[in-house]
């Protein structure tokens, strides 16, 4: 399937958005989860990503129609979508993105459908192109992870390990052994189901990169605007030992 690489956007102004895509990455994702991002921020965030010929996605607040509502008109090329903890949460997260038959999507006139005059374009890719991920977070999802990837419709599964280790009463503990396993069952059962495999290398370490696709990771997002920054600053005045 090979590797899609890309990056976190939590700082919405137009001159950072325009700095990391310039970069090598395939994609990016505005996050709407935990960021200030405004709807108009996003929107234009996602025009700038889209122009250099990247494609724009949207981590949402929450699983649900609303929240996926103005995202999906500003015209998003996908989704991801936290905290989807059964195959039926994971149904409802689909029927939200998409419009009808197969879904419960509201029909809006927006940037997406070109404020009107290309509805029946956006109707064709919204229903044959969405890339729609879910975030398996949660100790359930992973007992449920069998029935969560038999969805058609479902393009991935985005991994969570801070929030699955909470859930599993190991907060932080990734290297325990009930730890490892969910997320050895959750990776193997992915990419034998033939979906995309994502998590979020925090660490703006490319070592640490590495070691997330040699273990078969393919949708990786690299780090987060901020922490590129934040560790920049850090490396180099530590180097002066002033």
């Amino acid at each position: 399937m090979g590797l899609r690489l890309g990056t976190w956007i939590t700082v919405p102004h137009p001159s950072i958005v325009e700095l990391v895509v310039d970069e090598g990455f395939e994609w990016l994702c505005v996050d709407l989860e935990h960021s200030p991002i405004s709807r108009q921020e996003l929107q234009l965030a996602v025009a700038m990503i889209q122009s250099k010929g990247k494609k724009a996605y949207a981590r949402i607040a929450a699983n649900s129609h609303l929240e996926a509502k103005f995202p999906l008109d500003s015209g998003i090329d996908g989704i991801i979508i936290p905290m989807v903890n059964s195959a039926a949460e994971a149904e409802q997260a689909v029927k939200n993105c998409l419009y009808p038959p197969k879904g419960v999507r509201g029909v809006g006139l927006a940037r997406a459908q070109k404020f009107g005059f290309g509805f029946e374009e956006h109707l064709k890719k919204n229903l044959t192109q969405l890339e729609i991920f879910v975030q398996v977070e949660h100790i359930d999802a992973v007992r449920q992870i069998d029935e969560i990837l038999s969805i058609a419709e479902l393009t991935g599964i985005f991994l969570g390990p801070y929030d699955l280790s909470g859930s599993m009463g190991i907060p932080g503990q990734f290297d325990h052994p009930a730890m490892k396993e969910a997320i050895r069952t959750v990776a193997k059962k992915t990419l034998d189901a033939g979906k995309w495999l994502g998590v979020h290398v925090i660490p703006p370490d490319h070592k640490v990169l590495r070691s997330y696709i040699e273990l078969g990771y393919n949708f990786i997002a690299f780090s987060i605007d901020t922490y590129f920054l934040g560790q920049k600053i850090r490396d180099e005045l530590r180097a002066l030992n002033l």
